[in-house]
């Protein structure tokens, strides 16, 4: 588990613009700034796990090392 910190940044796994508004104003009060996926030009990888939280998890790794930063997916 990694700790964020106000002025921490997160990527958002997603190229959904609405989950990414979601996101953004649940850490906003935190100081915390998310990233979309698709700001970075990070790809969608494919999801081929057999569950959501299979492909959650295939997702947020994807972001993680493509970015290098945090991320957390849904």
């Amino acid at each position: 588990m990694i700790r964020l910190a106000s002025g921490d940044r997160l990527v958002v796994a997603s190229h959904n613009q609405g989950k990414l508004r979601e996101i953004m104003a649940l850490l906003a009060p935190f100081g915390i700034k998310a990233l979309g996926a698709g700001e970075l030009g990070l790809p969608e990888p494919e999801e081929t796990g057999s569950t959501f939280a299979a492909n959650a998890i295939l997702k947020a790794e994807a972001a993680m090392q493509g970015s290098g930063l945090p991320s957390l997916s849904d």
